[in-house]
C-alpha cells in the first residue's frame, strides 16, 4: 500500500541543523525509495535549498516568524493550514511543543497523525516559565491530538507512562554511515587524525559544551597526553550568542581548541571519522543522533550521565558526572587519553552496538507500519 504523507515541524531538508531534520531527510528518502510520496514542510528563512524536490521528496517552503518563541509554532501553524487542501492520507509531526497544532488535521480531515514528541524540551535552559508551562501542557495534550505518539527513549516513554498514562511507542533514531578518510576538512581546521576530541551539536546551554572546553582548559596545561592533540567544537546556533561568546571567550588564548561551525554531510562525516573520542555533554534530551552516529563511526565515546545517555551507549562507552560537570569529564579524559588500548577497544563495542541497535531502515520500518490503519498493523517493540 503507498500513502501520500507530510513531514512536518522540522526546519526542513536538506537537514543542516539537528537530529529532527536528519530524522526527516533519513525517513523521508527511505519512504519515497519504498514508493510513497513524501512532502517535507522547509522553513523559508532557514533552509535555502531553492530547488522543488530533494531526493524525491516534494518540498513546500513556509515562513513562519522567525523568532525563537514563535518560529516553531508559527511555521508548523500554517504548514498544517497548507496541508489542508493536500489530501495526505498521514501526516509525521515533529516536537510536543506542536501537539495542539495536531488537532487540526483530527478535525478537518481524515490524515492520520504521528507526533514524534523527542525528549523533554521543557527541560531546557533556554525556556522561560511561560514556555516551559506551554511545554508541559503540549505533553499532555499530544496524548490526546495524534492518533501515535512517538518517543525516541525508553526513558521518555516511560515518563509518558507515568505521567499522563499514556502508552507511546518507541522508535530510536538510525546512524548508518559511512566513514570518510582524513583530507580537506581535516588540513582546513589544522587537525590530525585521531589526536583531537571531538564535540557535535547545537551550541545552547543545556547541550553543555561548557562542560569540555572547560575540561580541556584544565587539561592542557597540565597532562603530557593531551599536549599534541585538540580539543573540536562542531556546531553553532541561533538564539544563543551569548553563550556562544563565552564558550569563544574561554577558548581565545588556546589554539588547541578549534570551533569549525555547523558541518554536515561529507564534512561533518570526515570530521566524525577521524576523531579519537567523541563527547556528547548534553543534560537533556532523548536519543541524540549526534551520539548514535558517533558510535556507527566507531568513535569511543563519552557521555554525560544522564538516564537517556546511558541509555543510548549500553555498555560500549564511558559516563561522567553531569553534577560534576568538566572536573569529572576531565578525569575520564585523563584515563583514556592514556590508555590508546581502551580507546581502540571501546570504538569497536561502539560501532558493534550502533550496527545492532540503530538502524535507519528499522526506523522506516517501524514508521511504515504505523501509516497501517490500525487492523493491519503488527504489535511494535
Amino acid at each position: 500500500m503507498s500513502f501520500n504523507l507530510a513531514l512536518v515541524g522540522t526546519r526542513g531538508v536538506p537537514a543542516s541543523y539537528s537530529g529532527f531534520e536528519t530524522c526527516a531527510e533519513n525517513l523521508g528518502v527511505r519512504l519515497v525509495q519504498r514508493g510513497h510520496r513524501v512532502t517535507v514542510y522547509n522553513r523559508a528563512h532557514h533552509i535555502h535549498f531553492a530547488e522543488p524536490t530533494y531526493k524525491g521528496m516534494r518540498l513546500v517552503r513556509v515562513r513562519g516568524v522567525a523568532t525563537k518563541h514563535l518560529d516553531t509554532i508559527t511555521h508548523t501553524a500554517l504548514s498544517m493550514a497548507h496541508a489542508l487542501t493536500q489530501s495526505y492520507d498521514a501526516m509525521i509531526v515533529f516536537i510536543a511543543g506542536n501537539a495542539p497544532l495536531c488537532l487540526i488535521p483530527r478535525l478537518f480531515s481524515r490524515t492520520r497523525v504521528i507526533l514524534n514528541v523527542d525528549g523533554l524540551d521543557w527541560k531546557r535552559r533556554k525556556w522561560g516559565w511561560l514556555a516551559r508551562v506551554y511545554i508541559r501542557a503540549s505533553e499532555r495534550v499530544a496524548t490526546k491530538a495524534a492518533h501515535v505518539v512517538v518517543t525516541d527513549s525508553r526513558r521518555v516513554q516511560d515518563y509518558y507512562r507515568r505521567e499522563y498514562d499514556a502508552e507511546t511507542v518507541f522508535i530510536p533514531y538510525g546512524a548508518d554511515v559511512l566513514p570518510k578518510p582524513p583530507g580537506d576538512v581535516l588540513r582546513r581546521f589544522g587537525l590530525t587524525p585521531g589526536q583531537y576530541v571531538l564535540f557535535v551539536g547545537r551550541l545552547v546551554p543545556e547541550n553543555c559544551a561548557h562542560h569540555l572546553v572547560d575540561a580541556w582548559l584544565q587539561l592542557h596545561n597540565t597532562q603530557h597526553a593531551v599536549r599534541d592533540m585538540k580539543c573540536v567544537i562542531t556546531g553553532d546556533a541561533p538564539y544563543a550568542a551569548d553563550y556562544i561568546a563565552s564558550l569563544k571567550a574561554r577558548a581565545q588564548r588556546n589554539p588547541s581548541i578549534v570551533f569549525t561551525g555547523y558541518q554536515f554531510g561529507e564534512a561533518y562525516a570526515e570530521l566524525a571519522s577521524n576523531a579519537a573520542i567523541f563527547v556528547e555533554t548534553s543534560e537533556v534530551g532523548g536519543t541524540h543522533p549526534a551520539l548514535v552516529e558517533a558510535m556507527a563511526f566507531g568513535n569511543c565515546v563519552i557521555v554525560n550521565d544522564t538516564a537517556e545517555n546511558l541509555e543510548t551507549i549500553g555498555d560500549a562507552g564511558f559516563s561522567y558526572s553531569g553534577e560534576r560537570g568538566s572536573v569529572a569529564l576531565a578525569e575520564v579524559l585523563v584515563h583514556l587519553l592514556s590508555r590508546p588500548d581502551t580507546i581502540a577497544e571501546y570504538r569497536r563495542r561502539a560501532r558493534l552496538h550502533a550496527q545492532m541497535c540503530y538502524s535507519w531502515d528499522r526506523v522506516t520500518d517501524q514508521y511504515e507500519a504505523l501509516l497501517r490503519p490500525a487492523s493491519r498493523r503488527a504489535s511494535l517493540p
